[in-house]
């Protein structure tokens, strides 16, 4: 007797994933007659195809004058002009999309189709997502927002700033107390303030059998608590309109550091000016609505402010946070970092602080700071608090591979 190529059941699922490469493929191509797919949508996939059209539009073009896919750039969307419309589609999208694609397509609609006015509207801000790219939209509108929205405004950056201090600040006051009890052992502690576990693995070699017991030649203490503070930190922000996202999470690695007792942090931002945030880091909420993004940049200005407040070089560690397009004098920026190195402060220069991996950026300028012994490189918030604690311990920093 012979056996069936397919199992039972076998075609019927063929047939089932077949059907379902066909909808997806259909919801990419966005309907019309030369999709290929003859594949009809109802129901939700109806809604959700009338969700992606209103934002990346249908091809409309005639034949013979070429054609683009639904998430080509040629395509044009509608959502009307005006908040009502645009806050149904946002319903709409949170209700047939996860977040993390809602925030996407907040993020491509505000940069398709302009919509970053109607933030400006109270009933339209409160009907996004809100997210890091969204608050930094809100910050470049900031001067042009009236009264009647800042405080919404400001609800939505709460919350984001809220979320990434609940994700990120245990993780980073942890790994930077670590860092910090380690750089202040001591090798003559008193006999209280013996670290024993680490004092008999330091002495193992000195072991005496016929005794049974070690015999400490080095001891390793904990060091004493002390309210004085161990290190400074200096965070030197760009806030050109493309670091955006850093300045966010800047703000709020920037209030976690503050929160320090043994670090004593400062944080400043600039473009062709230099502004010290540092007494608003009790609320990266102000902070952030104090920043001005866009505009051009000033290296040089920046790093010679932060460069005359180190007071304690050797204890000190300058995070330069910039796309390195200098708009200021190139070798005098390089002189200065050149000299604070020199000085004992542990430089670090970073592309951006965010989950979107390298920006564009200055290569000539990056591969002049590796001359300098300063790496350049792209950091995402979950690798800051190690990076951190390396440049703390005066340790090679934990650079990511490009």
């Amino acid at each position: 007797m012979s056996t069936p190529l397919n199992p039972p059941g076998t075609a019927a699922t063929s047939a089932t994933t077949s059907d379902e490469r066909l909808r997806r493929w259909r919801l990419v191509l966005g309907g019309g007659p030369a999709d290929g797919t003859g594949r009809a949508l109802t129901g939700a996939d109806a809604a959700m195809d009338g969700a992606l059209t209103a934002l990346y539009g249908k091809d409309d073009k005639k034949e013979g004058e070429g054609r683009t896919s639904r998430g080509g750039r040629d395509r044009h969307g509608g959502l009307g002009g005006s908040a009502p419309s645009v806050a149904r589609w946002l319903g709409d999208i949170r209700t047939y999309f996860p977040s993390s694609v809602v925030q996407v397509m907040q993020r491509d609609a505000i940069d398709r189709l302009g919509l970053a006015t109607l933030l400006l509207e109270p009933e339209m801000l409160a009907a996004v997502e809100p997210d890091v790219h969204l608050v930094g939209t809100l910050l470049s509108l900031d001067k042009a927002m009236p009264e009647t929205t800042r405080e919404t405004a400001r609800t939505v950056v709460r919350k984001v700033v809220d979320d990434l201090e609940a994700r990120l600040a245990t993780r980073t006051r942890t790994t930077l107390t670590g860092a910090l009890d380690r750089s202040a052992r001591i090798s003559r502690p008193r006999h209280r303030d013996i670290d024993w576990d680490r004092t008999i693995r330091a002495n193992l070699a000195h072991y005496l059998p016929e005794h049974r017991t070690i015999v400490p030649e080095r001891l390793i203490g904990h060091g004493r608590a002390s309210r004085a503070v161990k290190k400074e930190v200096v965070l030197c922000v760009d806030q050109s309109g493309s670091m955006a996202p850093s300045v966010v999470y800047s703000a709020v690695f920037g209030a976690v550091l503050a929160s320090m007792r043994a670090l004593a942090t400062r944080l400043v931002v600039f473009d062709t000016a230099v502004v010290d945030l540092t007494e608003q880091l009790d609320d990266p909420v102000d902070l952030l609505f104090g920043t001005q993004l866009g505009g051009g940049t000033d290296i040089n200005r920046a790093l010679a402010y932060c460069q005359s407040r180190i007071t304690r070089p050797a204890d000190t560690v300058v995070v330069l946070i910039s796309d390195l397009y200098e708009g200021g004098i190139r070798d005098e920026m390089l002189k200065r970092v050149a000299a604070m190195k020199a000085s004992g402060v542990q430089f670090v220069a970073l592309l951006a602080l965010s989950d979107e991996g390298a920006p564009g950026y200055d290569r000539e300028h990056a591969a002049a700071l590796a001359q300098l012994g300063v790496p350049a490189f792209a950091c995402t918030p979950d690798l800051f608090p190690e990076v951190m604690a390396a440049a703390l311990e005066k340790r090679p920093l934990p650079i990511p591979e490009s």
